[in-house]
């Protein structure tokens, strides 16, 4: 575990999404997890009650430690939610030799409640989404940023093509609300498709997926996989995840990061 991925998200202090899932999910991958916060939730498993957005100066002095001590090469970013804030970030990130950014737009919580700010959404795509090795929309997202609607595999292949205009290496759309072959993800480099099909497994304890995948994928990243692999190595332990999921609270519950350790 010599590999150092930072994440930079919100947390959740139910443990199953926002940077607890990140951290999770990183030392499930065998990294060695960093987090940069950014903003503070009070939600469970039936969702978002309330959110502070935490100060542009304390995220840029906690970016400012890690770099000024520890060498980072991959970086995840979940839950930007201001202008502000990810004006910050991208500037911070600027100055860096980063290898691998792994973008995760989060923009609204199982529940409903909007994670991401109207007048952001312009902003991560004109300053973050250049510098993103990877873009993990889910079929939601992909939908605002592409403004299309999404229910066939064809539509997401239109959509990819939309999405990857605004700058980003690669895009993985996320299928496990698409209508048509729900569970089947697809990556778009600009020039070729290829499609990850997957397990649908039905349960409602799903809560943190999208955290949980996308920080899998920069641990493998950061373990030297290309591109393609490190999908789908992060994609086969997601799913695992999702297998031994288990109920927790009243609503949604999480994923088992760490399911290969049960006796």
């Amino acid at each position: 575990m010599k590999n150092p991925v930072l994440t930079i998200a919100g947390s959740d202090p139910s443990g199953g999404a926002g940077i607890q899932a990140d951290l999770k999910a990183l030392s499930a991958n065998s990294v060695f997890g960093m987090s940069v916060l950014t903003s503070i939730t009070a939600q469970n498993t039936c969702g978002v009650s309330s959110v502070f957005h935490l100060p542009s100066a304390i995220i840029e002095e906690q970016l400012d430690a890690i770099f000024s001590d520890i060498p980072v090469r991959t970086i995840k970013t979940g839950m930007l939610a201001t202008p502000e804030i990810i004006t910050t970030v991208s500037r911070k990130l600027a100055t860096q030799n980063i290898e691998h950014l792994v973008v995760d737009p989060v923009m609204v919580a199982k529940g409903g409640y909007v994670l991401l700010e109207d007048d952001a959404i312009s902003t991560l795509k004109a300053k973050l989404f250049p510098q993103a090795s990877l873009l993990t929309p889910n079929i939601h997202e992909a939908e605002v940023l592409s403004g299309m609607t999404i229910k066939t595999l064809a539509e997401v292949r239109a959509a990819a093509k939309i999405i990857h205009q605004l700058g980003c290496q690669f895009l993985l759309i996320k299928g496990g609300h698409l209508h048509e072959q729900p569970g089947t993800d697809l990556l778009y480099d600009g020039r070729f498709f290829r499609m990850y099909k997957g397990e649908y497994i039905r349960t409602q304890n799903t809560h943190g997926t999208g955290c949980t995948l996308a920080s899998a994928i920069a641990a493998h990243l950061a373990k030297g996989k290309p591109m393609a692999d490190a999908i789908e190595a992060a994609k086969a332990y997601t799913t695992e995840a999702i297998r031994h999921s288990f109920t927790l609270g009243k609503g949604h519950g999480p994923t088992d990061h760490f399911y290969f350790l049960q006796a």
